[in-house]
């Protein structure tokens, strides 16, 4: 699943904001920028299992360059 931001506003001026297909405490980074973004501040916050799983890390093996061998 791609990563995505849900973004809810409503009527009385409360916005919802739930992450989408992110792990670990990337979702909180997300939430913690539209904070910024939007001059608010988080009032309640439901951490769903996946902020409880460890991201995955993605890294390539680097080869040695001619000169480091």
């Amino acid at each position: 699943m791609a990563e995505k931001v849900q973004i809810r506003l409503y009527p009385d001026g409360r916005i919802e904001a739930e992450t989408l297909g992110m792990q670990g405490e990337k979702c909180t980074d997300v939430i913690a920028l539209l904070e910024q973004l939007l001059n608010a501040e988080v009032v309640k916050t439901n951490l769903k299992p996946e902020y409880h799983e460890i991201a995955e890390v993605k890294s390539k093996t680097r080869q040695p360059l001619k000169w480091e061998e």
